[in-house]
């Protein structure tokens, strides 16, 4: 599993974790994360994201 961190912010989705509180559950793969996904934190969308 793999870390992708937000280029603006630094925000960090952990596929190990998912993030539940936005309905994305434990193991999911980022590429399987809905592509309207924006960071909780300063609202960049994914493609902003880098692999850790």
């Amino acid at each position: 599993m793999k870390k992708y961190v937000c280029s603006i912010c630094g925000f960090v989705y952990d596929e190990e974790k998912g993030y539940p509180e936005e309905g994305i559950a434990p193991g999911t793969k980022w590429e399987d994360v809905p592509a309207d996904f924006v960071c909780p934190l300063c609202g960049v969308g994914k493609e902003q994201f880098e692999a850790e």
